[in-house]
């Protein structure tokens, strides 16, 4: 399986927020890097896991996604 790059901007008011974010993707198979960055409100993710799953993992968080693309 190959390697794909995901940008997502996702709204997060606090510290919590970005660390439930980064729980998911921690536990999340496939998730090779992520960089959940509260101040941009941005979270990019690395790995072969699919665009949809990784969505939906956010979203189950609670969390807004306003966005989201794949990078590569």
């Amino acid at each position: 399986m190959s390697e794909h790059e995901y940008h997502f901007e996702v709204k997060m008011a606090c510290s919590s927020c970005s660390g439930a974010v980064e729980r998911v993707l921690s536990r999340l198979e496939g998730v090779t890097s992520y960089n959940v960055n509260l101040e941009k409100q941005t979270v990019d993710v690395k790995g072969t896991v699919d665009y949809d799953t990784v969505l939906e993992k956010i979203k189950k968080t609670g969390k807004q996604v306003l966005a989201g693309s794949v990078v590569a």
